[in-house]
């Protein structure tokens, strides 16, 4: 066997015969760490070539540190790995009385395997999906089946007896794809629930805009979803906590949310997720007379309010981390009682100015006489008629319970039940 001793894109062939001690092999690995090996011989001479080192070093014979550097010179010299030198010096020893102690035990076949299907049965493939608009597997190969078989077809001869598997991997092949390149655009969602514009309230109130916030997972397992739900124009806003946005949930606490307005609510309108866009909460809004709008596309502005009370208000007091899903009811119960009143009767908010700028554009403006409590804009916009209150609910019945405590109060009460609330909170042990 020869050798290729590559330096700098140079060979040289090396006789490596005149070595015959163990040392000299020690000496050579030594000299030649850094230098890379090619073999230029096939397996077979390679096998000839480790065939030979072992029977003229008497490998059986030798200890186990002179074993262990002739599989380093046979792995330096041959190009094998450290564990492909190891079996075949295993079968050398195991084999090593006979004739020809290492041959390949595989090799390449001489013709490749016979195509089954031709370009004729894909193109015919193509011709089936097409007409039946790439209906799944099974249908196509029953199809296939009956063509030949029902209706005597002798061209699908070959793809009668095509299998479900088979028939996918000729869906992959160049072939093909190359006759079935298709694009589809993007198709809208079309579901009739909903009004798809954005609100107009026109100043009046009771057009609310609502949203879902996730108190995340942990380890697979589900938090509490918090839902937001605030007023577009007084922004009187009610927080709630549900277990699941599944029905089950998620009606019940609607109506708890409805309830909480001391307005009658007009317009209703959310984002397109489903927890929302279904005929359940339809029917509940369609009962109480509340016209359901949702979200246009490319109108990220159009739920805006509710999403930054997410961000002002849920993430600020109840955080990022995870809540278990069995605490939503005491969670809802600290809204309805404590978090709730404080944040319509104690908690300013920012309410725009429209103006027109210099190039005549409207822009919105935050002026220090628009921070109001959303109690305060109601009784500002109840004024005007553009409140409508619920039947038993009067403003001075509202004025006169943001008159028991102070903002101060109202907020340190807040906020010492908000610490006995998350003191309540057991956290699950994560798994190991």
């Amino acid at each position: 066997m020869k050798c290729g001793l590559i330096i700098a894109r140079m060979v040289i062939n090396m006789n490596e015969t005149r070595l015959c001690t163990i040392e000299q092999i020690e000496q050579f690995l030594s000299a030649s760490a850094s230098i890379e090996f090619s073999a230029t011989g096939d397996d077979r001479e390679r096998y000839g070539h480790i065939s030979r080192v072992l029977t003229r070093f008497d490998y059986p014979g030798r200890s186990k540190r002179e074993r262990g550097v002739l599989h380093r010179y046979l792995q330096h010299t041959s190009g094998y790995s450290r564990a492909q030198v190891t079996r075949l010096v295993t079968r050398w020893h195991r084999n090593r009385l006979a004739p020809v102690p290492l041959t390949k035990r595989y090799s390449t076949p001489a013709a490749p395997f016979a195509r089954k299907y031709s370009a004729i049965d894909v193109e015919l493939l193509v011709e089936m999906d097409k007409a039946h608009e790439d209906v799944c597997g099974p249908a196509i190969a029953h199809l296939l089946q009956r063509a030949y078989r029902e209706y005597g077809d002798p061209r699908y001869e070959r793809l009668a007896t095509l299998s479900v598997s088979h028939l996918y991997n000729l869906r992959k092949s160049a072939g093909y794809q190359a006759q079935r390149i298709s694009f589809t655009k993007t198709r809208p969602v079309c579901n009739a629930i909903g009004v798809r514009k954005a609100p107009s309230p026109e100043g009046r109130v009771g057009f609310v805009r609502i949203d879902t916030v996730h108190q995340g997972d942990q380890d697979g397992v589900k938090g509490v979803y918090h839902i937001t739900c605030v007023d577009a124009v007084s922004q009187w806003h009610v927080e709630a906590c549900v277990q699941g946005i599944s029905e089950a949930f998620l009606l019940p606490v609607l109506a708890l949310i409805i309830a909480q307005f001391p307005f009658v609510i007009l317009g209703f309108h959310s984002d397109n997720g489903s927890e929302y866009i279904n005929h359940q909460v339809a029917k509940l809004l369609e009962k109480l007379r509340i016209e359901q709008t949702k979200s246009r596309s490319r109108h990220s502005n159009d739920n805006a309010l509710a999403e930054s009370k997410n961000a002002s208000v849920v993430r600020k007091h109840m955080g990022y981390d995870h809540i278990p899903q069995e605490y939503a009811k005491p969670i809802n119960a600290f809204y309805v009682e404590t978090f709730n009143p404080w944040l319509n009767l104690h908690r300013p908010c920012l309410f725009a100015t429209s103006i027109a700028n210099a190039k005549g554009k409207i822009v919105k403006c935050y002026k220090h006489k628009d921070v109001k409590t959303p109690l305060e804009q109601l009784t500002q916009l109840a004024t005007q008629g553009l409140v409508t209150l619920k039947p038993g609910i009067t403003l001075e019945t509202l004025q006169a319970q943001a008159k028991t405590q102070t903002d101060l109060a109202a907020a340190q009460a807040m906020q010492g039940a908000k610490r006995e609330l998350f003191a309540s909170f057991v956290k699950p042990k994560r798994r190991a």
